[in-house]
C-alpha cells in the first residue's frame, strides 16, 4: 500500500503536465532552420501516416537533454515498432545557437534536429518551458503535449505512440 501511495506520489506530476487535447489541430506552419542553417517549413514535416514526436529543448535544459538521450537509447526499438520520428526543435537563441550542431554531435542523437532561432514554433505552439513534447498523429495533428520531463515519463509517451500506430485512438 505504502509503494503505490508514493509510486502515485511520484507520478502525480508527470500526469498533472501531460494534456490530452480534446480538439486536435494541424501543425503550425513555421519556418525553422536545419543545423547546416537551410530553412524549411514545419508544414513539411512528414512521417507516411505515423506519429511524429516533435521536443522542443534547449542546450542548456538539464531535463530535456534526460529525456532526449533516454528516448535516443530506445529510439531504433520504437521506429521497428511503430514507425514513430522524432523531431528535436531547439529553442537555444542566437548567442547559443552555434553549439546547438556540435552538441547534437557530440550526443549522437539519430533524430531530425532543427532550430527555432526566432521562437516563431515555439510561439505557434504556447510552448513556456522546455522540454515540451508533442505528439502528432498520422494526419499531421497535434493529439496530447506534455510539459517537463521526470525520468521514465518516455514510457508513458512510448504508450500513446503505440496507441496512436495501432489507429486507436487516445481516451482521456
Amino acid at each position: 500500500m505504502i509503494k503505490s501511495a508514493l509510486f502515485l506520489a511520484l507520478l502525480m506530476p508527470v500526469l498533472l503536465s501531460a494534456q490530452l487535447l480534446d480538439n486536435s489541430r494541424p501543425i503550425p506552419s513555421v519556418e525553422i532552420k536545419t543545423l547546416d542553417g537551410k530553412m524549411i517549413n514545419t508544414s513539411t514535416f512528414e512521417n507516411g501516416g505515423k506519429p511524429i514526436i516533435i521536443n522542443f529543448w534547449a542546450t542548456w535544459c538539464k531535463p530535456c537533454i534526460a529525456e532526449l538521450t533516454n528516448i535516443d537509447e530506445v529510439y531504433e526499438e520504437w521506429i521497428k515498432e511503430t514507425g514513430v520520428k522524432v523531431i528535436a526543435i531547439s529553442i537555444d537563441d542566437s548567442r547559443n545557437a552555434t553549439k546547438v550542431a556540435p552538441f547534437v554531435s557530440g550526443k549522437g542523437w539519430t533524430y531530425e534536429v532543427y532550430s527555432d532561432p526566432n521562437s516563431d514554433f515555439k510561439r505557434a505552439l504556447n510552448v513556456n518551458n522546455p522540454p515540451q513534447t508533442f505528439l502528432i498523429n498520422g494526419n499531421k495533428e497535434i493529439v496530447w503535449q506534455h510539459n517537463g520531463y521526470q525520468e521514465g515519463s518516455e514510457v508513458e509517451l512510448y504508450e500513446l505512440v503505440k496507441k496512436l500506430a495501432e489507429g486507436k485512438p487516445l481516451n482521456h
